[in-house]
């Protein structure tokens, strides 16, 4: 049976040798072959090469890690089903996907603006790019994920990638420019304190639908040290209360990309307006009050408390069907919060719940092995060490009892 050569995009996703992409790009079928070769799928912008994350050049089918040269291929090997696509555009997180064609598209723009070669690309023209951003104030990490993006786009072209040596020392320059100025190098987001939830938590005691959601969002994402996109993927089922607390079943994070799993106990709470047990029975409630029982645990609400992905509701604006939340809203609605309780928002994000988390039970005498294993840490991850400096600054001050 002749399988049909499977359309992996049309503005949506696009896949190219095993890796996928979203976003506005053509999806063609076809490359330019060598010769005697099939060439598979491939992504192109209108008008550019093959964008970061993808795996093919010159009629070659490319992989991590390998090229397969040599025997002509078949009729259908350079063909994917259906089914297969929709597989391997999943296997790249959306952030990732969204992350590198932007970065992609905004030094393809550049170099038109600039009568400037994109593919390949000189080290000079590397080196001005990044002088380009360091004029803009963009954050030392982005210039750093804009520069692996590019020579991730060579490679997949089957290009060399352009030596980094100037731009390097454009971006070390950069970086103490910025310290000089007194401006910091590496952004991070303020751990949010249990105080300062108790205020959050507080101000959402109301009885809307929206104030409920907000407060499980808040309050649960405290409890578990949760990353946003593991909060905006959990569904009813994820969450099972017992005698002890929840069990909340992690499907698939940022450290576990295999989507082996794991699952994070969240005990009962001491107050009750910062109960995660008591937070998920309030929004539960409310779900099965409205015929819903399974889908998204946390879900888009319209300004006239229309709750979506519920039977038969119709709320305004745009968004998923099932009406999950975004990443993204998880910390517009911690953001939305923190005002209402009167607090500084400057520095907060969702990731200030996962921090916050991780300091409030090492300020409480929780060991390290234990938080990165709630939170999903890797063991001996910086990013958490980091968060422990700034309680061991106080907590462990060697000044303590020096007698000033």
């Amino acid at each position: 049976m002749s399988v049909p050569p499977a359309r992996l995009g049309s503005a949506e996703i696009t896949v190219t040798g095993g890796r996928a992409m979203s976003g506005g790009e053509r999806t063609d079928t076809r490359v330019p072959a060598v010769p005697g070769k099939r060439p598979g799928p491939v992504v192109r912008a209108p008008g550019q090469a093959v964008a970061p994350g993808h795996a093919i050049a010159s009629g070659r089918v490319t992989g991590p890690g390998r090229v397969i040269e040599g025997a002509l291929a078949g009729p259908l090997d350079g063909e994917v089903s259906a089914s297969t696509a929709a597989r391997i555009a999943a296997s790249v997180p959306d952030a990732t996907r969204r992350a590198y064609a932007g970065d992609w598209n905004r030094f393809t723009a550049w170099c038109s603006r600039t009568g400037r070669t994109a593919l390949p690309a000189s080290a000079e023209t590397l080196a001005e790019y990044v002088s380009a951003l360091a004029d803009e104030g963009k954050a030392p990490a982005t210039i750093t994920r804009a520069v692996a993006g590019i020579r991730t786009a060579h490679r997949v072209n089957g290009l060399t990638p352009p030596d980094t040596t100037a731009a390097r020392a454009v971006r070390k320059t950069y970086r103490g420019e910025r310290a000089a100025a007194g401006l910091p190098n590496q952004r991070q987001a303020a751990a949010l304190a249990v105080s300062h939830l108790r205020r959050i938590a507080a101000a959402l005691d109301t009885g809307t639908a929206i104030d409920v959601r907000d407060r499980l969002t808040v309050v649960l994402g405290w409890a578990m040290m949760a990353r946003r996109s593991e909060l905006a993927g959990l569904d009813l089922g994820d969450v099972t209360e017992v005698e002890q607390g929840l069990i909340v079943t992690v499907r698939r994070s940022k450290t576990d990309q295999a989507a082996t799993g794991r699952r994070v106990a969240v005990p009962y709470g001491s107050d009750p307006l910062t109960c995660p047990v008591r937070a998920l029975r309030a929004w539960r409630a409310l779900l099965t009050g409205h015929g819903s029982t399974s889908g998204p645990l946390l879900r888009r609400i319209d300004r006239r408390g229309v709750i979506a992905g519920v039977p038969g509701a119709k709320p305004a604006g745009s968004g998923p069907a099932d009406g999950r939340l975004s990443g993204h809203s998880i910390g517009q609605i911690l953001i939305r919060a923190a005002r209402r309780a009167g607090l500084a928002v400057d520095d907060l994000s969702a990731h200030s719940l996962r921090a916050g988390g991780a300091t409030g039970a090492y300020t409480a005498g929780a060991d390290l092995v234990s938080i990165g294993r709630h939170g999903g840490w890797r063991d001996g991850s910086s990013e958490l060490l980091k968060y422990i400096r700034d309680v061991d600054r106080w907590k462990h001050n060697p000044m303590h009892g020096a007698g000033l």
